[in-house]
């Protein structure tokens, strides 16, 4: 077996993992509940307006594939997870909008260079295992002058501590893999996508009654954690420290009681490629 063939792969069995980890549980139920807000902003912040064609990369259930479409552009909704469009479908059905869905990886987007008018992606191509091969595809399949819009966890932001809490506890990353959180630094994104906009924001997240009701939630509801607990299974007592960490971690970010108060921070992202007249 040649190292191009092994490598093809360990790849092929990273995003089978992947895939399977993000139909654990119920994203959905995340994405509508806890953090609907983030799709219409950055819609928003990439001036989608009718007509304009517009790719969601890793779009989950539609976060802002559902909010695009509603403003008349044409949107494709793609990722690689496509269990997840099942809610897409009929939240998007319920909203009055018509958009496609599309199974696709987003380090191999199937459309050609220069396609899309916008193309964005909202907490999710931050979690494409190889960082510079997702920013090239999105880089490829806008148009230039045309507007990249990527939202994204930041590492020192709740979500950036919860991973990092939660990592003790899974299985050691694939060798050449980097953090999904990284996307959330300044610095790592000009690396990957070159000239960009950054605005820093936090999401006022008031869904839960208290710690323990987010660290439920989660262990229901959020692949990643599911799949953590999962690693962790046959040993109650890692698995009761994962529980108390998570719990102090929630204690740490959040406050009030009537509503308990979270404020997740994440890093939005512009870009406008410029291919010399392409």
């Amino acid at each position: 077996m040649s190292e191009s063939t092994g490598t093809l792969g360990l790849d092929r069995e990273l995003k089978a993992k992947h895939r399977a980890m993000w139909g654990l549980g119920n994203y959905p139920a995340v994405a509508a509940q806890v953090i609907a807000d983030l799709g219409p902003v950055l819609v928003g912040e990439c001036g989608v307006q009718e007509g304009d064609r517009v790719l969601d990369v890793a779009a989950g259930s539609g976060n802002a594939a559902i909010p695009a479409a509603a403003l008349g552009a044409q949107v494709i909704a793609t990722d690689l997870a496509p269990e997840l469009f099942v809610a897409g479908k009929e939240a998007a059905a319920l909203a009055g909008v018509e958009l496609d869905w599309q199974e696709a990886d987003a380090e191999a987007l199937p459309f050609r260079d220069n396609e899309f008018d916008v193309v964005l992606s909202c907490v999710g191509v931050m979690f494409a295992p190889h960082h510079q091969r997702a920013a090239d595809e999105l880089l490829r399949v806008c148009r230039s002058g045309g507007k990249i819009g990527v939202l994204s966890w930041t590492p020192t932001g709740f979500i950036g501590e919860m991973f990092k809490t939660m990592k003790p506890y899974a299985p050691p990353p694939p060798p050449g893999t980097q953090p999904a959180p990284l996307w959330g630094d300044e610095n790592h994104v000009r690396d990957l996508l070159g000239d960009v906009v950054t605005r820093k924001n936090v999401l006022r997240v008031d869904r839960f009654s208290g710690p323990e009701d987010f660290r439920d939630f989660f262990k229901k509801n959020y692949g990643p954690t599911i799949a953590v607990y999962r690693n962790i299974a046959d040993d109650p007592a890692r698995t009761q420290a994962l529980d108390r960490d998570l719990l102090e971690l929630a204690k740490k970010y959040g406050s009030g009681s009537e509503p308990f108060v979270m404020e997740w921070e994440y890093l939005l992202v512009t870009a406008t490629p410029d291919k010399g007249g392409v």
